[in-house]
Order: C-alpha cells, then structure tokens, then sequence
C-alpha cells in the first residue's frame, strides 16, 4: 500500500493543504470558464450491442437435458425463464454463446455424456452453466471445477446464474428451498416455462422420495420427499388447460409416495385432477414403487378406470429375487409386486404395465437372474426398461462385491432377447381405437398418438390429426408400436379448449408480453423489447411504479450532469 494511505487523518480538513486553492479563489475562476456547445450528430440512430456483448438478455442459450420427465420438466422452467427475461433459447449448439447442461445421474452413461458435453462447450469457447442431478449430488468433482452450477431446487434463480456467468463470474446455487423449516418440493410451478411439446404439460407433483435404495445416486440430489400442495398442482394443471395443452404427465421420483409429509395421498390429488381435466384430454400417472401403492389399490384402480386417465401404470420391480430385493433395500418383496400387478390387471382390463429390471446387481446368482427371467416370461410386460447395473460413486452398492463385467452383459443379453421374443400388440390388430394424436416420430414418417392403455399407435401425417383425438383401424403391430389409418366415417375431436401455444412461446406470461416473446425460441430479441419485458416482470402493469422509475432516472440524470460540470471546472483551474 502506498505511502500516503499509512498515516490516520482525523478530520478531512487534514487533507487541504495551505498550497490549495481558497473557496473565493474557486469562485473567481468559474467567471473565466467558457461553457463548450458540442454538436449533435443529426443522423441518430439505434445503436445495437456488439456481438461480444455482455448486456443481460442479448445472447443465445443452448438447452440440453437427459434423463427422466422430471429434469425434463425442469429443462423446460429454465428456458421459459430465461426467454421472458430476454435471452433466445436456441436449438443450434453452433449459434449459443452458452450452454445449459441439465444433467443425469441415474446411470454411468448419462453423466459420460454430461461431462463429454461440458468438454466440448469449453473447446468451443463456450459459456456453460451446468443444472441437474449430477452437480447437485456431487458437485466438488474435478470436471466440474470453476464452472457455475445451478442446483435442482433452485432453478427458479437460473436467470441469475445465467446473467453472472456471461459477465466471466462462477457461481453455485445449491441450496434446499424451506419455509418455517420444512423443505418445500421446488421452485414455484406458476414459473414461465417453455414446454417441449405445445400439447404436453409436465407437472412435477413431488420431489425426492422416502427410500434409499444402495444403488440410487438420484437421492443424493432430489433428497427426502416433499410434495407440491393440491392447490398449486390444480392450478397448474387448469393454466395448462387453457394454454390447450391436452395431455398431461405427473412426474416425480415416486409418485405414490406424494403427500406423505403434507397429511394427504395420491388418489385425492387424482380425484381433484379429474375434476378440471377437459373432455377428450389425458393424464398419465408417472413412476411408482410398489411399497406405496399397496395402501390404495381400490381407489387407484377407480382411478385408472376414468376415461380421462390413461389405463398405465409404471411399477419399477428391479429383481424378481428377495435377497436381491433385500441388498438393494427395495422395502417390498416380489409377491407384493405380484400383488399390485394381479390385482390392478383384474380390476382395470386391459392396463399396461411398465417395469424397470437391473441385470447384474452385486450378489446377484444365477438362481436370481433365473427367477427375474419368470417373471418376465409369466407377465410378458409390453414396456420392460432392462438396465445393466453401473455402480455409482458415494453409494453403499459400489461398495459391495460386483458381478463380472461379462456376466452383467451377458444377463442383459439373455433379457432382452427374452423380451423381444414376444409381441404384446399381435392380437389387436384389426381393433378400432380411440386415439389422442400428440407426436411427431423419431424418423418424421408418422404422426404419435396413444389409445387409452397409453400404447403407441403410428398414424398417417396429416396436420389435420395433431392433438386431435381421432378413431382409427389398427391394420399392423411391432414390438413397440401399432400402425392405424383413420376411419372416414368417423369425427375427430379437439380436446384442447383453446389454440395451443406456438412452438417455443412461453408459458405464463401476461398477455402483453407474449407478443415480445412469440418467436423467443429461435429468433434473438432486440435489446429494446428484452429491456421492456424486464422492466415489466420487475415492475408489473402498475403506472405509479413505473412514475418512481422514471424519477430515479431523472435524479440519476441530473447527478451526472452535475459531476460533468465539476470535471470542467476542475480542468480548466489546472490549466
């Protein structure tokens, strides 16, 4: 530190030395200051920010997100907010001066093609914000060093994170969202968002879950159970509604387990679901384990029974052995899945029923693998998610002795030859079915729709079909899937009770300022409309709001006026 800083002055008159100029002097010096009028460029124009530019809201953004419906539906918030504050989301990774990784952490795979991503974006030059599972639950890992992370109850703040980075900052947000000491379920569900699908709302009902499974490394980063209340979930599901979504997907990482901690269960908030749901439109009832589900057997069969209910239910089993069962604390044993399956397939004719297996898990025999094999054999499940077991760091089961590489592949084989040795849809052909049209396909040959078992059925590209719920004649089947042509005598009908939002528009804004968004998704916003749409999410409709913005605009105005005319002074007494 300089010289001049060590010594103490005790009043500021110590600073003003007797060489320094009187108040009088001062005076008699601006009588001799002649006041410069500088000219006005005639030709003014709107100057916009340069292409590095660091202003907030004038850059393009990347969004890619893996994994479950869940992170999709928090993939799908993040760019909603990020486009009503004036950023364009961009489906060009080329384009974006940043990425958004929303990340996996189920399976291996997933966080390989997180961190190859992240390795990219930085060859690339590439501002990068990392979201999800993976930095939440482990986020000192070396990969992740340096870079801003944007944790998975708070991404209601990504707009923060977003703007920090793109000023050259690093910042981490991770924290869990409490009020009066209990742990909420997330970010509020009344946020803008972009859906991915016009037609398809993702409504998360729940976060985090009650067990704590020795493989699972997504409880490390959703943790404990807490649930949305009934009241947010309807109004949710009614805004949707009058978006024109016509489909709707409950998510969480157990939804049987929803309202647990908050005193209520799954079938009230379905009940109060039903209720809003317009005629034509679809609900589907995401993943639950079986522990949870026993409880309300009847009333989900009721349920799932409703026209308006897809008859589809996904039950994870994992192994069909208990001792297996028992190593990855499962919390049920196969004749309670056995219990749930037997008795839902009575009561609700024809419902699909999706499971998930894990091939290989540590201390698995063969006798084991031979018992999984039954029970697929027995069910013929039409949707079987068969994963060969990953061992993920920090969990209690990779620590435990691991089956060979080879004999976790070779059990995946054997699995999934078995299921493909079967064909779920063959006796239907020839069916007429009531189907809700929502999909492209992969290879953009058909239209996607789903009857009401929530069974794919392929129908012929007409524009006229989407979202329309349409009858057809299933002529073919797959493995997956069954090919339909529409009957000519029948009517198509719309389930949705108003035009759907346009691919890319933001969800639950204020009608003004929509059309500043409408074509956010792919185009860059000027500077000026970003700025307006700032100034309204932080200021709302009110005019008196707006008088005291304008006012502290004019005061800060005229202070820098008055410092220039000091600079003047200052400059012509020393000259």
């Amino acid at each position: 530190m300089p010289a001049s800083c060590e010594s103490i002055i005790d009043d500021i008159e110590d600073m003003v030395s007797a060489a320094d100029p009187k108040p009088h002097d001062r005076q008699s010096a601006r009588q001799n200051v002649v006041p410069r009028v500088r000219k006005r460029n005639q030709n003014t124009t709107e100057e916009l920010p340069p292409s590095d530019s660091t202003i907030p809201g004038t850059q393009k953004i990347w969004i890619r997100t893996w994994g479950c419906s869940h992170n999709s539906s928090d993939g799908e918030y993040m760019a909603g907010q990020l486009a009503a504050y004036g950023y364009s989301i961009t489906e060009s990774p080329e384009q974006a001066d940043l990425w958004l990784l929303n990340s996996c952490t189920v399976k291996s795979p997933a966080e390989d093609h997180f961190r190859n991503s992240i390795k990219k974006a930085q060859e690339e030059n590439k501002k990068v914000v990392l979201a999800g599972c993976v930095p939440q639950a482990q986020p000192r890992q070396e990969y992740l060093k340096g870079l801003s992370i944007i944790g998975v109850q708070q991404i209601d703040r990504v707009v923060e994170v977003v703007e920090e980075t793109i000023k050259g900052h690093s910042v981490r947000l991770l924290g869990q969202k409490k009020d009066n000491g209990k742990r909420l379920g997330g970010a509020r569900l009344d946020l803008p968002k972009i859906r991915k699908n016009p037609l398809i709302e993702i409504i998360s009902i729940n976060t985090g879950c009650l067990n704590a499974c020795t493989y699972c490394k997504t409880k490390h980063a959703r943790g404990e159970l807490a649930s949305y209340s009934i009241e947010e979930l309807v109004d949710r599901a009614k805004q949707s509604f009058q978006e024109g979504v016509c489909e709707i997907w409950l998510t969480s990482e157990d939804t049987g387990a929803y309202g647990r901690d908050i005193g209520t269960d799954l079938p009230t908030l379905l009940w109060k679901l039903v209720e809003v749901i317009p005629e034509g439109a679809m609900l589907r009832l995401g993943m639950t384990n079986p522990p949870y589900i026993l409880e309300h057997l009847e009333e989900m069969a009721k349920i799932l029974n409703h026209p308006r209910v897809y008859a589809f239910l996904h039950i994870p089993v994992q192994s069909a052995s208990d001792s297996v069962l028992m190593d990855m604390k499962r919390e049920y044993c196969i004749a309670d899945f056995k219990r749930v399956v037997d008795f839902l397939k009575e009561r609700v004719p024809g419902i699909t029923i999706a499971t998930d297996i894990i091939c290989g898990f540590p201390g698995e025999k063969d006798e084991d693998f031979k018992e999984t094999l039954k029970l697929v054999e027995e069910y013929q499940f039409p949707s079987l998610f068969i994963n060969q077991f990953y061992p993920r760091p920090g969990t209690p089961a990779a620590k435990m002795v691991q089956v060979p590489a080879h004999v976790k592949k070779q059990r995946t084989k054997e699995l999934s030859q078995l299921f493909h040795s079967y064909n779920p849809y063959d006796h239907k052909v020839g069916e007429k079915q009531q189907v809700l049209v929502t999909e492209e396909s992969f290879d953009h040959q058909y239209y996607v729709a789903h009857n009401c078992f929530y069974e794919q059925v392929l129908v012929p590209k007409d524009p006229a079909f989407m979202g329309k719920m349409v009858e057809v004649d299933i002529y073919e089947t797959g493995k997956h899937y069954m090919k339909a042509k529409p009957l000519s005598e029948s009517k198509m009908y719309t389930p949705s009770i108003t035009k759907p939002l346009e691919k890319g528009e933001v969800s639950g804004l204020p009608q003004e300022s929509k059309s500043l968004q409408k074509n956010s998704f792919l185009s860059k916003p000027k500077s000026s409309d970003a700025h307006k749409t700032i100034l309204h999410l932080a200021w709302g409709d009110s005019g008196e709001q707006m008088k005291i913005l304008y006012f502290i605009a004019a005061v800060i105005g005229v202070f820098i006026a008055f410092l220039g005319a000091k600079i003047i002074h200052s400059e012509v007494g020393g000259n």
